[in-house]
């Protein structure tokens, strides 16, 4: 395991945060119930209404307790919404380590990609190898964005490739049509740029910090509409700040490469790209998944690189 990671469990960093929910369901307005193979549940948009500040605890929660989420007001536009704001300690392992929804879990009619602190006990991803870290835990939570809670069949998945009973297994369901799905989805938006970098093989032991803001989107009244507009407050209106090493050069090409604008599909509402592609979610130009603005800092030089730019007229045509 990484030496700088070595002592950090995001499993046991995040129990805190779950059993909180757990204990103040009514205050956050969240239902808490024992689901499939005795596992709990914590619905927080289906049946539930959620709210604003549960989707911040789940944002920090799929961070693995190693970063802070807030809401703050608009500051540079008059028809902006309010933002999230995303910081995390051990960007790198917060965000691909644990926030990063990179478990596919499908089961007949049943599919949805994991994210949070279970990913790093069932080590079912590459990204783990390449990150050099592994957690183990008693108990553990995965959050899905989802509208039904898992069945059987995927409960028993996730314990037996964690080696945890599923009474020790906790599901946070958040949909894209409630304000907590909202916020924990548009919460990724850190997330998004390291996952990037890495896919253009900047290596992630350079990434020393890292910060970003998302607009907040209208709730939608279905799940593609939802995924359109928290996909499109990233794209078009996500902002990230990197602290990093590397030469002036290198530096000042991966900002300029991080940008949503890179990508063939850029220039549309999400939902519009979606459908173009048949609902073929996999079809979708990888390299749109960016902010839309990227700031890199250099920790050598000093400099600093800004590529890429808000785009207003598409987030107004998505939100309203």
């Amino acid at each position: 395991m990484n030496n700088v990671y070595c002592e950090i469990s995001i499993n046991k960093n995040t129990e805190h945060l779950v059993n909180e929910l757990i204990e103040h369901e009514k205050n956050y307005r969240i239902l808490v119930y024992n689901g499939p193979k005795n596992c709990t549940i914590i619905d927080a948009g289906i049946k539930a209404a959620g709210c604003s500040e549960v989707g911040i605890k789940i944002a920090e929660i799929c961070l693995g307790g190693l970063g802070k989420v807030e809401i703050l007001p608009p500051t540079n536009n008059s028809e902006s919404n309010w933002y999230v704001n995303v910081r995390a300690n051990h960007a790198v392992l917060a965000c691909l380590g644990c926030q990063y929804a990179g478990w596919s879990l499908n089961y007949k009619d049943f599919f949805s990609l994991g994210s949070g602190p279970a990913r790093s006990i069932a080590q079912r991803e590459k990204i783990f190898s390449e990150i050099d870290y592994s957690d183990s835990h008693t108990k553990t939570v995965l959050v899905l964005e989802v509208e039904k809670e898992p069945p059987v069949a995927i409960v028993e998945k996730i314990s037996s490739d964690c080696k945890i009973k599923p009474e020790n297994l906790t599901f946070i369901l958040t949909p894209t049509t409630s304000i907590s799905g909202n916020l924990q989805v548009i919460s990724r938006v850190l997330e998004v740029a390291i996952h990037k970098a890495h896919e253009l093989n900047f290596p992630l032991e350079n990434i020393i910090d890292g910060m970003g803001t998302s607009p907040i989107p209208p709730i939608a009244k279905n799940f593609v509409e939802g995924m359109g507009r928290t996909n499109d407050s990233i794209i078009y209106g996500g902002t990230v700040t990197l602290l990093c090493k590397g030469s002036d050069e290198e530096l000042k090409n991966l900002s300029q490469m991080l940008t949503s604008k890179t990508s063939k599909d850029y220039g549309k509402p999400f939902k519009e790209i979606f459908e173009t592609y048949n609902g073929d979610f996999y079809k979708i130009d990888g390299s749109l998944f960016s902010p839309a603005r990227v700031i890199i800092n250099s920790k050598e030089s000093g400099k600093t690189f800004v590529s890429g730019e808000i785009n207003y007229n598409l987030l107004k045509k998505s939100f309203f």
